[in-house]
């Protein structure tokens, strides 16, 4: 028998990322876990509203999404413990500007330049719905097709119940490989 948690978010572990904004003509970031798809050209970035970056985003409707890897996370980590308010932040990464204006940090894997299209604010969150005006990827992350390679990329997962970072690579099957499998053995028909 499974026990009732009662309301908790079971959906870790997410994607870590940085997000990058700007104040003025400095960069700002700050680290954060709660990401998610939203079709195949959106995502959403849900961020505390009591965060520092989150005026600039607003004001902008422009940030950049930085996939953290093992080798960004020291730094990754580090902007997530200290406040843009207290802090200046700006000369933690090695960035050029997007065509947009976004910061890129150089050392991430995997960058891409979001132009946010909506902002649906709940009590104490801004969720930003943001479309994907482009993606930026080193040639060491990308397989022979020129696609995103995870397996090399290896993305640092965040765990929220334990505040965790969790290490990606391995691949276990590719997506209907299973499904196949008990189609073929007739399983599954009478379920």
């Amino acid at each position: 028998m499974k026990k009732n948690l009662g309301s908790v978010l079971a959906l870790y572990p997410t994607p870590l990322v940085v997000i990058g904004a700007m104040n003025g003509e400095k960069p700002t970031w700050m680290l954060a876990g709660h990401v998610g798809i939203m079709g195949h050209d959106r995502i959403m970035i849900s961020m505390h509203q009591a965060h520092h970056t989150n005026p600039f985003i607003r004001d902008s409707k422009r940030l950049s999404v930085a996939i953290v890897d093992e080798a960004l996370l020291p730094m990754a980590d580090y902007v997530g413990t200290v406040s843009g308010k207290s802090t200046d932040k700006s000369a933690v990464f090695d960035y050029t500007l997007s065509e947009n204006g976004m910061p890129l940090i150089t050392a991430a894997p995997l960058v891409m330049d979001c132009e946010v299209v909506d902002n649906h604010e709940t009590e104490a969150f801004d969720n930003f719905i943001c479309k994907i005006a482009a993606t930026y990827a080193d040639e060491e992350v990308l397989d022979e097709k020129g696609k995103i390679d995870y397996t090399k990329l290896k993305p640092i997962l965040f765990e929220m119940p334990t505040y965790s970072y969790l290490k990606t690579g391995d691949i276990l099957a590719r997506g209907t490989e299973f499904g196949r499998k008990i189609k073929q053995q007739g399983k599954g028909e009478n379920l």
